[in-house]
């Protein structure tokens, strides 16, 4: 479970080390505080891979997200391409290859 930027900063530095140039996680991956905006847990995480200039991409059902603010912070991710929120691997691998 990625349950902050440490964590996430152990997978980034490893995935980097083996030539990666992007990452691909499951939603489920993620601590549930991930999602709650006002924990600052996803801004810190986001952060780390836009310092490091690092894709992520995010595979999850998200369709059904009820907070208007969660809503945005995914489509102003998506927007911007560096972290993205989508639907299947498949998915995920095309937003990691642009």
């Amino acid at each position: 479970i990625v349950a902050n930027a440490e964590d996430m900063l152990d997978i980034m530095v490893n995935a980097g080390y083996n030539g990666c140039l992007g990452v691909i996680i499951n939603a489920s991956n993620f601590s549930p505080d991930f999602f709650v905006l006002k924990t600052g847990v996803a801004g810190e995480i986001l952060q780390k891979f836009s310092n490091y200039r690092m894709k992520l991409a995010i595979v999850g059902d998200f369709s059904e997200i009820e907070n208007k603010s969660l809503r945005d912070f995914i489509r102003e991710s998506n927007e911007r391409g560096i972290v993205c929120f989508v639907e299947s691997l498949e998915m995920a691998l095309t937003k990691l290859s642009k």
